[in-house]
């Protein structure tokens, strides 16, 4: 396995156990990173490790809720002991589909506390770490629907145009301590999670009608760029949002009569 931008820095990565975060840790263990993995469902945390720990790479792993402040300090505390964090990776995320008139207070919080709130828990405990330091990565998972709406998910939009703001926030108050703080805002990706909510006649007609490039996209196409805003490459890059969604906010899809048109 050839080892080259992270061998032997520790990166730690939250919601590690499947789909986009799954991958990602990944991409940085074939680069030769330490890994400190945070998850909620244990069974698919430890099946994560062990792949990872075949391919030769030390791997550790944390079931912990990140919206509990105790648990992500406890762990934090943890992985820092085996080694200095190098590298946060804030990916951990939840989402489901509810009118804005139907959402209820408890679908409200939740998705808030793990998506925003429990990002800053983990952000915020592993930064005064780096800070004392005077160096560290950050590079928080936001959202294309941190940057225009969508329909059924005024909770989801909610968080993650939070985390888009919170990603600028940091990087303005972190850029002193040596701490670069960026974002990545994925469009549709056909994870786990989005399988569990979108049937697929309707990821069908969703990429018809707003994506130019015709179809989702795939985890292993989003995790190259948080190994690139983590790595030495992007070092003049802080306070970003870098978006990955198929050209879905480049504009309105033209429909078929206006391509007929063109005679594309």
């Amino acid at each position: 396995m050839e080892k080259s931008r992270f061998t032997n820095r520790h990166v730690l990565i939250t919601g590690a156990a499947r789909g986009i975060g799954l991958e990602i840790a990944r991409h940085f263990a074939r680069e030769g990173a330490v890994l400190s993995l945070l998850d909620n469902n244990e069974n698919n945390l430890q099946k994560t490790v062990e792949e990872l720990k075949a391919i030769a790479v030390e791997a550790y792993s944390y079931n912990i809720n990140i919206s509990n402040l105790q648990q992500v300090k406890e762990a934090i505390s943890k992985a820092e002991a085996i080694q200095p964090i190098d590298v946060l990776i804030n990916n951990a995320g939840i989402a489901n589909e509810t009118p804005f008139l139907e959402i209820e207070e408890n679908d409200w919080k939740k998705i808030i506390d793990v998506n925003l709130t429990g990002m800053f828990f983990v952000a915020q405990t592993v930064c005064r770490l780096m800070a004392k330091r005077q160096k560290g990565v950050v590079v928080n998972m936001a959202s294309k629907n941190g940057l225009d709406g969508e329909f059924g998910y005024a909770h989801y939009n909610s968080s993650k145009g939070g985390v888009i703001m919170l990603t600028k926030t940091m990087a303005l108050e972190l850029a002193h301590v040596g701490i670069r703080v960026n974002a990545v805002c994925p469009g549709y990706i056909e994870t786990p999670m989005s399988k569990e909510i979108d049937p697929p006649e309707f990821t069908e007609a969703f990429v018809k009608q707003y994506i130019p490039l015709n179809r989702p996209g795939k985890p292993e196409e989003i995790a190259p760029i948080f190994l690139f805003l983590a790595s030495d490459e992007s070092s003049f890059m802080t306070g970003q949002t870098i978006i990955a969604d198929g050209g879905q906010l480049a504009g309105q899809k033209p429909g078929i009569t206006l391509l007929n048109k063109m005679k594309l």
